[in-house]
């Protein structure tokens, strides 16, 4: 079921994931970061800017592959950046990313979109390696998501739009996983001074979460063993199923995969000779919150490498991401609003100019 390196990366990545979405006094760093998950679902509107930096990547295989390269050129020192704003009631969000890539075929193209409980606008970028017609480029693409949940023989449930309902079951899923961890060995306050927050950013206490290449075994051991079966448990219930469209039977059945004798063998084995595979060079999360007890600003520099011994494969990642919270429950002011008239463009629409187009 597990992948030697391929777990190491996979669970430093979930953990990433979770401990992402982050009181008065000053609380001990664990209890901080548990008090603040629930703040995220009392955000009613808020502005959001987000941002991840791919500082290197390198794959090396016995064979090269002058494919593999030119990518890996390009992905070295991309940046992935997005803004947004968001309400809940009536729930509209918007956001506009954009990508740079570096290397011999530099490149930055700018996407927006608009999203409500039915319906998503993408706005058709000008992307150089892909010309599209004029006549479609700058028009939203209007996809109607309970049409395309017929498209796939699936019934559309609007709850799987719920953010305030996803919200609260990343605030489940965090308190969670966090539970599991040791304050001392996991968690620690840093100086707000010293934390190297962005202007704009006030925060009253910052939080890290570390995981080093001396506890990653136990890490990765405590995740599996003992937070997935619980996470699990958490997305059994029929509020989250429902929202998830995720079937019960699918869930037992990881969740005896995992707790199997099999499993536990297999993992064990796996950590016996982490080393070998795995090198975390650094993994440190850092939580900023605010006055009102908000995680306004979370930022993850994670450097590892990973070796295959097996095929000789080795691969370096180094990147570094963050997300920054602002105006939290003002009024939100859009920049699109809900694209309408000529602006919007169907699919069948936009198929009948891609097979009349000369481009």
């Amino acid at each position: 079921m597990f992948k030697k390196w391929g777990l190491s990366a996979a669970a430093l990545l979930l953990t990433t994931a979770v401990v992402l979405p982050g009181c008065g006094k000053k609380e001990e760093p664990k209890e901080a970061l548990q008090q603040s998950a629930s703040k995220v679902a009392a955000m009613e509107s808020y502005g959001l800017t987000s941002k991840l930096v791919i500082n290197n990547l390198t794959i090396d295989t016995p064979n090269e592959d002058a494919d593999m390269t030119q990518v890996l050129s390009m992905l070295k020192n991309a940046e992935l950046s997005v803004t947004g704003v968001y309400q809940a009631k009536p729930m509209q969000t918007e956001m506009t990313m954009v990508l740079n890539l570096k290397g011999d075929m530099a490149m930055s193209f700018t996407v927006p979109m608009v999203m409500t409980t039915e319906k998503m606008f993408v706005k058709i970028p000008s992307i150089p390696f892909l010309p599209l017609p004029e006549t479609v480029v700058g028009k939203f693409l209007e996809l109607d998501l309970k049409e395309l949940a017929e498209q796939e023989g699936a019934e559309f449930n609007p709850a799987t739009m719920d953010t305030k309902k996803t919200q609260e079951l990343s605030n489940e899923v965090m308190t969670t996983l966090l539970d599991q961890y040791d304050q001392k060995k996991y968690f620690k306050d840093i100086s707000v001074k010293d934390a190297n927050l962005p202007e704009g950013v006030d925060a009253r206490q910052v939080v890290q979460f570390q995981v080093t290449n001396d506890n990653v075994k136990e890490a990765i051991t405590i995740l599996v063993n003992d937070a997935l079966p619980k996470i699990i448990d958490i997305l059994s219930k029929e509020e989250y199923r429902n929202m998830l469209q995720i079937d019960q039977k699918d869930l037992d059945q990881a969740k005896s995969e995992i707790q199997s004798g099999e499993t536990r063998s297999e993992l064990d084995k796996g950590l016996a000779d982490l080393h070998k595979y795995l090198t975390v060079n650094k993994f440190v999360v850092n939580t900023a919150i605010d006055k009102k007890d908000y995680p306004v600003y979370q930022d993850v520099d994670m450097d590892i490498n990973m070796n295959n011994p097996d095929d000789n494969t080795k691969i370096g990642l180094s990147m570094k991401a963050s997300n920054h919270y602002s105006k939290i429950n003002e009024k939100p002011v859009f920049q699109y609003g809900i694209p309408s008239g000529d602006e919007v463009i169907t699919q069948d629409q936009l198929m009948e100019e891609f097979g009349t187009s000369s481009y």
